[in-house]
């Protein structure tokens, strides 16, 4: 059953979903039993604001410490205000690919997003996305969701991250430093923050591409202000992503 949001309501007492409703602690503890389902966790959130307060406040952080526990610690290690953009966006950033639409981001490559059920992150493949210089910033990185055959374009791979503490990281003080220009009409599909292109900044290391499995020229992603990564790039047959791994 598809559910509309319904952003007037404030949960007041003339609310009608208040009647009978069950209390914050009864939901923790039912959510806590379906083992923080990422898609229910979605489908109370659209019931109405407090509903959706409540998913964003408790629900989707318990997702994320759950389903990432040592990503998570790792990101509030420098403070309890260290997960940018809060919990929601994250908790969409572990489960969801964003593919790209016509005219987007990524030009006329049309892919709808969808959900990913598992995806491994892993700060050590992130350290092969930073320039030298930007070492000693945190990034997780996902594996790249393979999307193959794709006519011309052949077989793309989208992956997704997230910069820890990223307004004092050193990428952040470098795309300032540039003079880098945000993206004039897309925004982050994760938290709806503007973008940077990291391709036009010129800071895409030739490691990412070694990383990832992928051409050296058919790589691309973007950071948006909360630090949020998502890029895309063409794939090489397995074989020879093989000998590129062995190069790395």
């Amino acid at each position: 059953m598809i559910l509309t949001k319904q952003y007037r309501c404030v949960h007041s007492a003339s609310c009608q979903c208040i009647k009978g409703h069950l209390s914050e602690d009864v939901l923790f503890l039912v959510f806590h039993r379906l083992n923080w389902n990422p898609k229910l966790i979605a489908t109370l959130s659209c019931v109405c604001k407090w509903f959706d307060d409540l998913a964003k406040r408790v629900l989707w952080k318990e997702f994320c410490r759950t389903r990432a526990p040592k990503m998570m610690l790792d990101l509030q290690s420098s403070g309890s205000h260290s997960i940018d953009g809060n919990w929601r966006p994250l908790g969409k950033l572990l489960t969801y690919c964003s593919g790209c639409k016509r005219g987007g981001l990524f030009k006329n490559i049309q892919i709808p997003g969808h959900f990913v059920y598992r995806t491994r992150f892993s700060r050590t493949s992130g350290k092969s996305f930073l320039l030298p210089q930007c070492r000693n910033d945190v990034l997780y990185v996902s594996d790249p969701c393979e999307h193959l055959d794709q006519g011309e374009e052949g077989d793309l791979g989208f992956f997704r991250g997230i910069f820890k503490s990223f307004a004092t990281s050193n990428v952040r003080r470098m795309l300032n430093n540039k003079g880098a220009r945000l993206h004039p009409t897309e925004f982050c599909p994760y938290c709806k923050a503007k973008l940077w292109s990291m391709l036009q900044a010129n800071m895409i290391p030739q490691s990412a591409s070694c990383r990832l499995g992928s051409y050296e020229d058919c790589i691309e992603y973007y950071v948006c202000l909360n630090g949020h990564m998502l890029g895309i790039c063409t794939l090489l047959p397995l074989s020879e992503s093989e000998e590129a791994s062995e190069k790395d």
